[in-house]
């Protein structure tokens, strides 16, 4: 960093720490060294990062393959550039940002055929190496992409997860003017953006959520149905009847193993289910035969390419596409507990999101 730079950016921070994960985890903010940004990196000063339920989930203990001890957090990050570290090149000071799930490297096979969330040699932002839940982050440029002004920072840092995840899921399951599409989770942050995109493709969406505070929230997204999961018939004659026994085109899953076999059984012939996202992750059964002999497709969806959140950013700047934000906390200890308590108990539609260096 030049001396400039350097005069401008402190040199400690706050970020939030996982002391001890459980449920409820134990938190605490904590001051660290300013990260200085490496060959062909950027310095963020974060704006905004979303609570997604992955970090609910190694918060938890659920999840704990791939999580480097004492990581930061937070990959759903909005922020702009305060420093480049040499040789950085694609963005400038001030430039306004969003962050892919993976800090790819930009070189490999899989990044060269825009596959950037699979990287040979990436590392994941908020689980290998620190994230958003911090006043700081250094990220590759090859895992930014420009914001313009007018997008607001918490609506920003979701375009990527979930918007773009939820983006990719659409486009993979093939999802055209009236198709019908069961969407599961459908008041969570992957699913209220399915649910509002799959709508605007057209598509007469099934919205399936446990939590019935959601139905008029999810009817004003879009969705043409809202099934309340676990009260009266179950999901798969909820979907034939809608379809006059036709069944549906796709499902866009981000629940797995708790909705099963329902999913397969709510599909017509040559139907697409597309699994974003498993809760639980126990093992699930699947009658080989019934893919089979209705022809049926199976896709997982891990991320987002650096082509669809270039979309999704291009989309938000002209308004096609409205982030679904929950809320926005402060970026203290209490404020990631109550995003923490928010996510246990089912309460945001869409996701809340976190805000650090925001003028009170």
């Amino acid at each position: 960093m030049t001396a400039m730079m350097l005069s401008r950016v402190p040199k400690t921070m706050s970020a939030l720490s996982l002391v001890e994960a459980g449920d409820p985890p134990t938190l605490a903010m904590v001051e660290r060294d300013v990260p200085a940004p490496g060959p062909g990196e950027a310095l963020l000063r974060v704006e905004a990062c979303g609570f997604c339920h992955h970090d609910y989930l190694v918060m938890t203990g659920t999840l704990r393959r791939g999580v480097t001890p004492g990581v930061v957090l937070g990959h759903e990050i909005a922020g702009t550039v305060v420093a480049l570290g040499a040789g950085a090149t694609d963005f400038q000071e001030e430039d306004r940002v969003v962050s892919l799930l993976t800090a790819a490297c930009g070189n490999c096979a899989r990044c060269r055929a825009g596959r950037e969330h699979r990287c040979v040699n990436g590392v994941g932002i908020g689980h290998g190496r620190d994230g958003g839940f911090a006043e700081y982050v250094a990220l590759p440029e090859t895992a930014l992409v420009a914001v313009p002004t007018g997008v607001a920072p918490e609506r920003a840092a979701l375009l990527a997860c979930p918007a773009g995840v939820a983006l990719s899921g659409i486009d993979t399951a093939e999802v055209a003017e009236g198709d019908t599409v069961v969407i599961t989770g459908a008041g969570g942050g992957l699913g209220s953006h399915a649910v509002r995109l799959a709508a605007s493709r057209g598509a007469q969406v099934i919205a399936v959520t446990t939590s019935p505070d959601k139905t008029s929230g999810l009817e004003q997204l879009g969705a043409s149905v809202v099934v309340e999961y676990g009260d009266g018939p179950d999901l798969a004659e909820i979907a034939l009847a809608f379809t006059e026994d036709a069944g549906a085109d796709a499902v866009i899953d981000t629940v797995g193993p708790p909705l099963w076999p329902d999913v397969l059984r709510c599909l017509g012939q040559y139907g697409r289910v597309v699994l974003l996202g498993d809760v639980t992750g126990e093992p699930t059964p699947v009658r080989l035969a019934e893919v089979i002999f209705r022809d049926l497709r199976l896709h997982g969806v891990s991320g987002v390419s650096r082509r669809t959140l270039e979309r999704c950013v291009a989309m938000a700047a002209t308004g096609e596409l409205q982030p679904v934000v929950a809320g926005v906390l402060p970026f203290t200890q209490q404020g990631a507990e109550e995003a923490v308590r928010m996510v246990r108990e089912r309460v945001p539609l869409g996701r809340v999101a976190l805000a650090p260096n925001r003028p009170s």
